[in-house]
């Protein structure tokens, strides 16, 4: 794969020639596209003119697998030509004997970030990145609906049931025909593994893979889960909802055709738009919990890390780097200017941040319960097992199995995963 470089001279801004030759040069990788190729070259700039460093920005491929394939190409060469770089949030495990220990250079910052983003960036005890922006399964209703009908919003997968069937079948009596009670990501994708996550986990159900890489799936309460999503099928849910990814789910949501949406929180602002037909209608809630004993409210943790390489020769510059773009004050304008959500708990109190993205106070609540995917303990074998359960819960969804038969089975196949090379 051919690789492009852009360079922008950070210090040259302040025309800080005489300290750039006395720095060293840092390649980065961090957006591709838009705001955020924009955002990242900003970074460059103060950084460059901060330190006397210059850094340059490599550009990658828009999608996130090639991007991976890029970066696994690169160390599999033990190329220097790359320091810093932006990875999801389920790359640590499969880049972990890629990536610098930040613990040295962090003099206990990770502290001031979410548990559960340092729990899933910490490998073996090594921190191997730093949070940069992070995402969470989000349920989106319709405020309007819910005081039209006279109901709350839902705080168990029940009343979210029977609230989105009672709108549903009130507003298609009212002439809207192509209203849905709830849409989600069902489609067989990572999407899919990360609603499915939710179910399971809200109704007691494990992880699939716990800390230690045992496989947990196989359990009653992960088929009951499967088992309760799959009756929304068709009933309070389109059947075209099992090809529905994010856009597709936003889409309907948007359109003014959904009571309730699972959906990411970008679905927020453009819910929110100028030209959306329900702007101002848009209430945010943490996801249902499953019930009874080992219930719990569950989202998915997304978003993005920054990590630094292991083949690096400036360690010492790209680790305070890395410091430098999560820091709480570069957090804090990114919120406001970007509209991209904070790692920092304390940055949704933030009354400046509040101000310009009023639903924070609603998000944060939802990644205070953010579960991170079991990425970390599979390590370079996360994809196969993601991909071994999404198609094991599309198939419940789609009637061709029951939630009981698909973890027996699913538990076979991970093991089966689990007996090549070691995760």
């Amino acid at each position: 794969m051919k690789m492009q470089k852009m360079v922008w001279m950070g210090a040259l801004a302040l025309g800080a020639a005489n300290a750039q030759a006395a720095g060293v040069t840092l390649t980065m990788s961090c957006g591709s596209v838009g705001q955020d190729h924009e955002y990242c070259k900003k970074i460059a700039a103060e950084w460059g003119a901060k330190t006397g460093n210059t850094l340059e920005l490599l550009n990658i491929p828009q999608s996130s697998s090639d991007t991976l394939g890029l970066f696994r190409q690169m160390f599999s060469a033990k190329s220097d030509k790359l320091d810093v770089m932006q990875i999801d949030v389920v790359w640590p495990g499969i880049l972990k004997d890629q990536l610098l220990d930040l613990k040295p250079y962090s003099q206990g910052v990770e502290k001031n970030f979410f548990p559960a983003m340092v729990v899933n960036n910490t490998v073996n005890g090594k921190l191997l990145a730093l949070p940069w922006v992070t995402d969470a399964g989000v349920l989106f209703y319709r405020k309007d609906l819910l005081a039209k009908y006279g109901e709350k919003p839902p705080t168990t997968w029940a009343e979210l049931t029977a609230t989105a069937k009672k709108v549903m079948e009130a507003e298609r009596k009212a002439g809207n025909a192509a209203m849905q009670g709830f849409v989600f990501q069902a489609k067989a994708y990572e999407g899919l593994s990360c609603s499915g996550l939710e179910w399971v986990a809200s109704m007691g159900g494990g992880s699939i893979i716990d800390s230690a890489g045992k496989t947990t799936i196989n359990n009653p309460q992960a088929a009951k889960a499967l088992d309760m999503a799959a009756s929304w099928i068709g009933t309070i849910a389109p059947t075209g909802v099992l090809n529905y990814a994010e856009e597709e789910a936003r889409g309907v949501f948007q359109n003014g055709n959904a009571v309730f949406m699972r959906n990411w929180p970008y679905a927020w602002a453009l819910g929110n738009g100028a030209d959306s037909g329900i702007k101002g209608k848009i209430g945010v809630a943490t996801m249902p919990r499953g019930e009874g004993a080992g219930s719990t409210s569950a989202s998915t943790l997304g978003g993005w890390q920054m990590a630094v390489s292991k083949y690096s020769k400036h360690p010492k510059e790209a680790a305070d780097l890395v410091l430098y773009m999560t820091s709480q004050p570069v957090q804090k304008e990114r919120s406001i200017t970007l509209l991209s959500n904070p790692t920092i708990p304390a940055l949704y109190q933030d009354k400046d941040i509040l101000a310009a993205n009023p639903f924070y106070g609603d998000l944060f609540e939802t990644l205070k319960v953010a579960i991170p995917r079991p990425a970390t303990a599979t390590g370079v074998k996360y994809n196969e097992v993601s991909a071994a359960f999404w198609n094991a819960t599309h198939e419940v969804l789609s009637g061709k199995a029951t939630g009981a038969e698909s973890v027996k089975k699913l538990e076979g196949k991970i093991d089966g995963i689990r007996r090549g090379p070691s995760w």
